[in-house]
């Protein structure tokens, strides 16, 4: 029976993370999926349409919601059970983005974050906000970031409309717990990449991953020595549902320390896609930021999280979702 279910709010669901994220979670609960599709796509989400335990709720969450007053939802019997979770992954996140929605990302993140936190307090719900790495800012020495590090941020940049929104988020995450005493926890995700990402959505592997399959140059935006980190989705799912159970409330880094060399990514790709690409350098573009390490000394510690898909098993996986999804002609399907 569909009661005997907690009803878990997905705020975001229909992007790259969140529609992981509702495959995950509907295992074992009810999920309510909310999108506008800004970002998302209902593509993501299409199969569980049919799924009495999922149900979708088109709505922008800088504006007040109100579950109660969706017809939709009367099978999860909201007014009387409530609302038991909620994951807060409202925001565009595409480098591109940053520039076309600057001022939907600020109210997303402070408006938004605003409306979730106040539906955690009418439901006394666990809440789980996904916050970022690009918190701490252009990382200053060599070497992991830990949590306590403060961050360097320029306020007024390219990036600023990311970066300092999800620095407020953060702020009013720990104010609301601890004014309202909600089980409020803070997740910052490090750079992370699989199956459902748009081909042309401005990120390293797609981006990568799109040249390749279209034998075009492909463009490193850096230099030959560059390093980033690349964490699949389905870690950074285990790390997500493993912080929704626990006591802790972070903030804590979700991400693969395992540094690689960008060029070293770019040619496995060309390798694994049979592509007859050659790698281009170019000068960074100004939105874009050098990538931090993160430091999962917390994440090991007190979740017994660590990262497992290698570079080669992830990469396969989402070259071949990329592969299908341009085949069938049903890339990134916007209502």
């Amino acid at each position: 029976m569909q009661q005997e279910r907690k009803n878990v709010l997905i705020v975001g669901g229909a992007g790259f993370i969140g529609s992981h994220l509702c495959n995950e979670v509907i295992k074992d609960h009810n999920v309510i999926c909310v999108d506008n599709f800004s970002t998302g796509f209902i593509e993501n989400i299409s199969p569980l349409l049919q799924d009495p335990h999922f149900k979708f709720i088109k709505h922008d969450i800088i504006e007040p919601l109100d579950l109660e007053s969706f017809a939709e939802l009367a099978p999860l019997k909201v007014p009387y059970i409530g609302v038991h979770e909620i994951y807060n992954l409202a925001c565009p996140t595409s480098p591109k983005h940053y520039n076309v929605f600057p001022i939907e990302t600020l109210l997303a993140n402070s408006h938004g974050t605003k409306n979730v936190l106040d539906l955690a307090v009418k439901y006394k719900a666990r809440l789980v906000h996904l916050s970022t790495s690009a918190i701490y800012g252009e990382p200053l020495e060599e070497g992991p970031l830990p949590e306590s590090y403060w961050g360097y941020i320029d306020p007024i940049g390219p990036r600023s409309c990311y970066n300092e929104g999800k620095r407020f988020a953060e702020t009013m995450v720990v104010n609301y717990r601890n004014t309202y005493a909600i089980d409020a926890k803070i997740v910052r995700v490090f750079n992370t990449y699989g199956p459902r990402m748009k081909l042309t959505d401005g990120r390293m592997i797609p981006d990568f991953i799109n040249q390749a399959l279209n034998n075009e140059p492909i463009t490193v935006y850096g230099t030959e020595t560059d390093m980033s980190t690349f964490c699949y989705i389905t870690d950074l799912l285990e790390g997500l549902t493993r912080i929704m159970r626990s006591k802790e409330q972070g903030p804590i880094n979700l991400g693969n320390p395992e540094q690689h060399k960008i060029s070293n990514i770019a040619n496995l790709i060309i390798e694994m896609t049979g592509s007859s690409s050659e790698i281009h350098y170019e000068q960074p573009l100004p939105f874009t930021a050098k990538q931090g390490i993160p430091d999962i000394t917390f994440a090991k510690e007190l979740l017994g999280w660590f990262p497992v898909v290698s570079p080669e098993e992830g990469l396969a996986a989402t070259i071949e979702y990329m592969r299908g999804s341009r085949a069938v002609g049903i890339e990134n399907v916007k209502v």
